[in-house]
């Protein structure tokens, strides 16, 4: 009984040590949604029209959107504008 006891209190140790190393919290913060400049295909979601990346079919949609470094999204320039960090 003692070793069935162990086993579990060390498969829960591990288990607690595996669920606590993911993608930091930080990674996902320093991103904002940019609309307007991602190319044919190479969207990361999208607002309407499609359900989700990559299924954008026209360049510099700006209902779609990627993802790019936080405060970076309105100096982004395309040969259809500046990327917006709202849809249209």
């Amino acid at each position: 009984m003692k070793k069935s006891i162990a086993t579990l209190a060390l498969t829960g140790a591990i288990a607690s040590a595996l669920a606590s190393i993911s993608v930091p919290a930080a990674a996902a913060e320093n991103k904002e949604k940019c609309y307007g400049i991602a190319l044919k295909g190479q969207n990361d979601c999208a607002a309407g029209k499609h359900d989700c990346a990559g299924h954008q079919t026209i360049d510099y949609d700006k209902a779609s959107f990627k993802l790019v470094p936080a405060g970076t999204c309105t100096t982004i320039k395309t040969p259809a504008g500046m990327g917006s960090v709202t849809p249209a």
